[in-house]
């Protein structure tokens, strides 16, 4: 089951990424030309925010659960502060991630409780760059110490 999950955990962020680019580059033309907020700007924020939700519910099972990594990290936490690679996943993957999420849901909620077009592509903008930037930098990229494979199969 950890292996399953994680490789649609692997797989799933591509999904997040690209519907969080989509997402951005749409509340930048929609801010930059001043257009009406329209159902495709609607739907790109639901899609990355369903996105989001997902990939956070299958990396909670695998914190909490599956993985090994945090297993061992939970059995001596002060030792696991002083590695760099178990230090990472047991606070910074998720510290990054969940901050990034509660961004993402905020940026939405408040472009809802707006009814001007031009304030909800800036507020799009604005909260969904900065889960975005969240998020790119708490994935594991394969340059880094704690990196994995950018397609796991």
């Amino acid at each position: 089951m950890y292996a399953t999950l994680l490789l649609l955990h692997s797989l799933l962020r591509w999904a997040v990424l690209l519907t969080g680019l989509l997402a951005v580059a749409r509340a930048f033309s929609g801010w930059r030309s001043r257009r009406p907020w329209t159902l495709p700007d609607e739907r790109i924020g639901f899609w990355f925010i369903t996105s989001l939700d997902l990939q956070f519910l299958l990396g909670l099972i695998l914190y909490v659960a599956l993985s090994p990594l945090t297993r061992a990290a939970f059995q001596d936490f002060g030792a696991a502060m002083r590695d760099n690679v178990l230090r990472f996943w047991a606070v910074e993957h998720v510290f990054g991630m969940v901050l990034a999420i509660a961004l993402a849901h905020i940026g939405r909620s408040r472009v809802h409780k707006t009814g001007d077009d031009g304030r909800r592509h800036k507020l799009s903008l604005i909260f969904f760059t900065l889960a975005l930037i969240l998020i790119l930098g708490s994935i594991p990229w394969p340059t880094l110490a704690h990196g994995r494979p950018l397609l796991r199969w």
